[in-house]
């Protein structure tokens, strides 16, 4: 087993003891989320195995994810986006578990640390949910994890280790940028959509 598929293994095992499908009832709005991430993120995922893809160029929406479904039931997602891409794009499973936790796992677990970092810091701003959390902390999480990846040895496509860096923060803010505005809607139009997010505690409603 590699080391990737068993990073995976092991957060799919702690995802489980905090029991993620008790965030799908009670009529929380999350299995609309939760169906719209399956049906976009095997996409995503699946371009840079496609033949006609000059290179591995990868949007990874791990962040956008995390903030909608929070991490438990985020990591599950990621792994079934994983196995989904496979049936748009076939690879290999070594490739398909290194992509769910470089692409997904990671980058949403750092969100995650992020998020709680944030929130003692600078106490729950709606401002710094969106622009703190959504927007640049997607920049700096995304390539964060893509650049560990790189140091593992992930290189995008044959490209130069200095170019695929470059690659990579450019491919972090694009992230950002989707995550961000996507999640400004949510915030204002779907709160019920954002596990992450809370009226009450935001926005100081009853």
């Amino acid at each position: 087993m590699s080391l990737e598929a068993a990073l995976l293994a092991l957060a799919l095992g702690i995802s489980l003891l905090l029991r993620p499908w008790r965030l799908l009832t009670g009529g929380s709005g999350l299995l609309t989320p939760l169906l719209g991430s399956l049906t976009l993120l095997p996409w995503l995922w699946a371009l840079p195995h496609m033949p006609s893809m000059p290179l591995q160029l990868q949007l990874s929406g791990g962040c956008l994810v995390l903030l909608m479904l929070g991490w438990p039931l985020a990591v599950w997602v990621y792994a079934a986006a994983g196995l989904l891409s496979a049936l748009i794009a076939p690879a290999a499973w070594e490739v398909l578990a290194a992509q769910a936790f470089w692409v997904g796992v990671l980058p949403g677990t750092f969100a995650l640390l992020l998020g709680a970092l944030l929130r003692r810091v600078a106490g729950p701003h709606p401002f710094i949910f969106i622009l703190g959390r959504a927007f640049l902390g997607t920049v700096l999480c995304t390539f964060a994890a893509a650049s560990l990846s790189q140091w593992a040895g992930q290189e995008i496509g044959h490209t130069a280790p200095g170019l695929g860096l470059v690659g990579r923060w450019l491919l972090a803010w694009g992230d950002g940028f989707m995550t961000g505005m996507l999640t400004a809607i949510f915030v204002a139009f779907k709160p019920q959509w954002l596990a992450t997010w809370s009226d009450r505690l935001y926005l100081r409603k009853g």
